[in-house]
């Protein structure tokens, strides 16, 4: 016998698992299809040589590669934006610029499995490809704000940088190998200042007083400042060189198309120790926390970046977007008591007290669907004890029983598994009254 048993790092999703999560990626999927993003799929398996150019060492390290049958050298793709790298550039001429996608799918990295966070998990991006626009970016301030709102959640925070920004900092300090410092700045959160300055002295040869003053410009964060006062308290970074006056600029202006919405300032704030994606953002990035759950990490990050094509084509394109990071978005949403903890997205189950009902009880299941109710029917004629069971166990809000006198009158007796409300023998419209005056998408 072969012990069941899951690899590490992978999980099974039970149906109420799944339910939940694609309850969340079609509420997001709404929110990208409102602002004309258009859904893309691209494959699980790419060559090697698609993925590897743009993956990091510590990604190449845990992509799952191999040869296939055909003895080609494959891989699993780590994240959604290479492939579309690989896409746009097979397809522009067709697809037309500027275009905006979607992509939701699952990628794989070995890396080490903790909370929320698997070596399968789901990916949502989406991207406005071929446009240097700032009004792209601020739509994808815009849509983060929106999909995260439309899963009920209020209290976050997007922050906000620009590589310039960090890229100019460096050129101010003298610091050459600018991609190496970011590496171990991107860590304050995880190992904290002392840590940051230790490995800075020790694998970036800088001595301390550059170390101490390099790490006091890299923190500086809006926090309660309005936009207007803290553009003004950091007026002065524009003369230090051009990295870090083009940086403002272009957060100056981000800042100006976002100020025309009605959205509340306390959602997006500037924070200078952002770095994100080194191998290939130069221009703004984000990063989204839970104010109340920030040990969980970000929730929706991204940014801008220059050269999306520049591995398969001579044509380069540029473009902006984000991934929402679904499978930390499940966990924080449980532990807030945000998700439907049911196990059928039937609303109504049909239990028959004897078999020659079942005709009579898959008319009225059929019924109930064309007026846009899910519902179940009991496969077996059975004593009531069974279905109601059946019911609870699997979160259905109602029980519509068929005995003899339903049968025979055409009716249905209904209860509510939630408030234990019983009414016998009611017509079909009626009961369809009662179950509708529940349902809010009726």
């Amino acid at each position: 016998m072969i012990t069941p048993k899951v690899l590490s790092g992978f999980k099974d999703r039970l149906p109420k698992d799944a339910i939940q999560k694609a309850q969340l990626l079609s509420k997001v999927s709404v929110v990208f299809q409102s602002f004309g993003f258009v859904p893309i799929e691209t494959p699980h398996l790419e060559y090697a040589e698609v993925l590897l150019p743009d993956a990091s060492s510590d990604i190449q390290k845990e992509i799952y590669r191999f040869k296939d049958h055909g003895d080609r050298d494959v891989a699993l793709r780590f994240d959604l934006t290479v492939p579309l790298a690989r896409f746009v550039s097979l397809h522009h001429q067709t697809l037309g610029m500027p275009f905006k996608r979607y992509a939701i799918g699952n990628v794989f990295r070995g890396e080490r499995a903790q909370k929320g966070r698997y070596r399968e998990f789901t990916q949502c991006d989406f991207d406005f490809i071929g446009s240097e626009s700032l009004v792209c970016d601020a739509e994808i301030v815009q849509v983060i704000i929106a999909s995260l709102k439309a899963l009920d959640l209020e209290d976050f925070c997007i922050s906000i940088n620009h590589r310039k920004i960090l890229n100019g900092i460096c050129e101010y300090f003298g610091v050459s190998q600018v991609n190496g410092v970011l590496r171990i700045v991107d860590k304050l959160e995880k190992i904290g200042l002392n840590g940051v300055e230790e490995e800075l002295k020790k694998e970036c040869d800088l001595n301390l007083n550059t170390i101490k003053e390099l790490l006091e410009m890299v923190q500086i964060k809006q926090n309660d400042l309005s936009h207007a006062e803290f553009f003004e308290k950091i007026a002065y970074l524009k003369d230090y060189n051009e990295n870090l006056k083009k940086g403002i600029q272009d957060l100056e202006r981000l800042y100006q198309l976002l100020g025309d919405l009605q959205i509340s300032q306390n959602l997006y704030k500037i924070d200078f120790s952002i770095a994100r994606g080194l191998g290939y953002y130069t221009g703004i990035v984000y990063e989204t926390t839970l104010n109340g759950m920030k040990s969980l990490g970000s929730v929706c990050s991204g940014g801008r970046y220059d050269h999306l094509t520049k591995n398969f084509s001579k044509e380069n394109l540029q473009g902006v977007g984000a991934s929402i990071g679904i499978d930390r978005l499940i966990v924080a949403l449980s532990e807030m008591q945000l998700l439907d903890e049911r196990s059928t997205q039937a609303k109504v189950l049909i239990a028959c007290m004897h078999e020659e009902y079942f005709s009579y009880a898959n008319r009225l299941a059929e019924s109930l669907r064309q007026s846009g109710i899910f519902s179940e029917v009991y496969p077996e004629a059975q004593k009531i004890k069974k279905p109601f069971s059946y019911a609870n166990h699997r979160g259905h809000e109602f029980v519509a029983v068929i005995g003899e006198e339903e049968f025979k009158s055409e009716t249905l007796s209904l209860k509510n598994m939630h408030s234990g409300m019983q009414l016998n023998c009611l017509s079909f419209l009626k009961a369809l009254e009662i179950i509708g005056e529940n349902d809010e998408d009726l």
